[in-house]
Formats: structure tokens, sequence, C-alpha cells
């Protein structure tokens, strides 16, 4: 049955082929590809709405644009231009691109749309449906029409960086995480060209960034770094970029923004994220570049796998082929990236990132930074 939001409504006990937890991008896609192999896909959300509660910024590489059908409707203007500023703001080094590398999604519709092409595919997606727990190979659920258990052959954790399905499989958990917030606010349209401004300052983005995305239609304003060593807050640090963030002048900011906010996992692909009863994708795998913070790449590629492997355990009956969902292989691909991402932490104080910012204005930094931003390289695939 489904209710008149299009939520399919869960008796008190179900049964399917696979229960994916979490409507997210890598959620989606995964329930999509195995509903369009013929099997039984049940996919659900604790949101009662897609288009709430938008953690993730939104931006799509060159390589997800060129290899993966996103719907054009919903993507920003491309941006080509990436100025990198120290904390001080002044000397900044612009790069620019000869192609399109970066698209901003606008979320909420995208998210909508791809609901509906996995429920064309057959997936049955129940909203405002909260995981509970395992018990054998029955999963609980909690929703406002009450508790369901569900038989599933397999479960799918795609349900964000501290992940309560990989708890119950005793696979890896996201350890080394950044927090994250950011303001997202219309724009009246811009004279600039479309830019993704970054600032390294860590009295504000302790060990990562802060950054502005301007394409011109949205503005993004966001920080990230590490909880612990926030001064004043992740909040308080937003509201002082906030109040000197380049790539705004003229820019009129509503009373109204769009808050999003959360964590962030950046030690790389876990090990362990496939077992017998189940594996993990997105962000609950780790799948997010440890340097960049890039997951969206990373979660597309990453389900596309994972739907592989299910099929095929589906078709064979037999649930050990899982184990060759394997994130140690995976992981290797990451080791300059981890070695980068130990190096920006140790950036600590304003004055080691005006030192950082000597090198990066001569020719070697600026080849070094443009291979960085506007490199071919994405998700490794793995052996098949």
């Amino acid at each position: 049955m489904t209710t008149p939001t299009g939520t399919d409504r869960l008796g008190l006990t179900a049964r399917t082929d696979v229960l994916v937890v979490g409507a997210g991008l890598a959620g989606l896609h995964t329930a999509t590809l195995l509903a369009r192999q013929g099997h039984d896909v049940l996919l659900v959300d604790r949101r009662t709405s897609l288009a709430g509660a938008v953690r993730t910024t939104g931006i799509f590489v060159r390589k997800t644009l060129d290899d993966f059908p996103l719907p054009p409707e919903h993507l920003g203007p491309p941006i080509r231009r990436v100025v990198l500023y120290p904390p001080d703001l002044r000397r900044p080094v612009a790069l620019v691109s000869s192609r399109d590398e970066y698209r901003v999604g606008d979320m909420a519709p995208l998210y909508t749309a791809t609901a509906a092409t996995a429920k064309t595919a057959g997936v049955r997606i129940a909203l405002g449906t909260r995981y509970a727990g395992r018990q054998g190979d029955t999963f609980r659920l909690l929703s406002r029409d009450g508790p369901t258990a569900v038989r599933a052959r397999f479960v799918v954790g795609a349900d964000g960086a501290r992940s309560s399905v990989a708890r119950d499989l005793a696979l890896d958990r996201n350890h080394h995480l950044l927090v994250g917030a950011e303001e997202v606010f219309k724009l009246a349209g811009s004279d600039e060209p479309p830019t993704f401004h970054c600032v390294l300052d860590p009295s504000i983005a302790p060990g990562y960034l802060a950054w502005v995305v301007n394409d011109g239609q949205h503005a993004h304003v966001g920080v990230a770094g590490y909880a612990d060593h926030f001064p004043d807050g992740l909040r308080g640090a937003l509201r002082r970029f906030s109040a000197s963030a380049p790539g705004l002048s003229g820019v009129d900011r509503p009373e109204a923004v769009e808050r999003r906010g959360g964590p962030i996992p950046v030690g790389g692909v876990l090990r362990r994220i496939g077992c017998a009863v189940g594996l993990l994708v997105g962000d609950a795998a780790g799948a997010v570049s440890p340097l960049t913070a890039g997951g969206l790449d990373p979660c597309l590629r990453l389900s596309e796998y994972a739907a592989e492997v299910l099929d095929h355990a589906l078709h064979t009956g037999r649930p050990d082929t899982l184990s060759a969902y394997d994130g140690a292989d995976l992981r290797a691909a990451f080791r300059g990236r981890l070695t980068l991402r130990r190096g920006l932490a140790q950036v600590r104080t304003p004055t080691m990132a005006q030192a950082a910012f000597t090198l990066l204005r001569t020719p070697v930094g600026r080849a070094a930074a443009g291979r960085i931003l506007f490199g071919d390289k994405s998700f490794p695939t793995p052996a098949r």
C-alpha cells in the first residue's frame, strides 16, 4: 500500500530481498540498480521528506558528471575557477581550468527526482521509518504506524558516517571525522564567473577549509574541521567566517537561509565493509576523499560495485560471495591523499597556513594544487 505522500506503508511483518537503510544518493543508487535487476528492494529513511535535512554541499566533479546521468535541470552552472586564500585573504592563488570541473546540485529536487527514478524501477520506499536494529535475518523498523519486522536476505547500510547498520553487522566504523556547517541561499545573479573560493585558516576551520561556492545561482558559505579544535564552536566559526567571506562582494544576503551540517568521514575507505549479511556504501563505508572531503563521486561508484556483488549473491544463493566486497584493496588507492590529509591536519596556526602559501604561489605549488583540484582521478574501480 502507498500513502498519499508516495511512501510505502509497511505491515507488522515484511519480506524483501534487500533492505537498504538510508536514502541519500548512495542508498538510492544501490536500490535502483538492484531493482532493475529484478530484485525486491525496500528502502527506508528516517526523514519524512527527502527534500529536508540536506547535509551535503552537493559538489559534483567532472568525472561524476561525465559518467553518471544526473538530471541537468538540478545542477548549477559549470565552475572552472578555484581561488585559494591564506588567512589574511591577501594575494590569493587563482586556478582556472580549461574544462568544466564542478557543478553544484540543487540537492532537494535532485533527491526527489532520484527517488522517483527508484520507485519507477520498482523500489519500495518507506520514509519516516527508522532502523532500530537486527535480530538474525530480521531487522526492526519503527515508523508512525508502529514497529515492523523485516526479513531480508541482505541489508545495505547507507545510513551515514555513524552507521547503525555497521554497528549491528560488526563491520568497521568511522572514527576519523570532521564536522561541517553551511548556509545556502539563492542569488539574484552575478557578473562574476562561477567560482569556488577556499580559505585555509586553522583559526576558523581547524584541520580543513572554509569555503564559498558562488555559481551565480546559489551561494554556499561553510566551514569544516575537527570538532574539538574550534575555539568558539562550529557555529561560532561559521558566523565569524560569514562576516568576511570572500566571493560575496555586492551580494545581498537574505534573512532566511538554508542551514546544513553534519559529520564528514576523512579516514579513507574502511577495511571491513561487507559480510555474509550485508554491506556498507557511501559515508558509512568511509567512501569520501580524505583530502578534499568530497563524497558524491565515491558514493555513486561504490554503490555500483555493491549492487554488482549483491546481484551475484542473490542469483547464486551464496552469501559468501559478499567477501569480495573488501575495502582493504580500495583503501590502498588512498595512501597519497591520506598522507596529505595528515599534513593538512598539522597546519594548526594561521602563521603556518601563511607559510604554506609561499610554496603554493610557486609554479611547483600551483601545479600540485591543479592536479588535486582538476585531476582526472576518481574513486578507484574495484577489480571485478
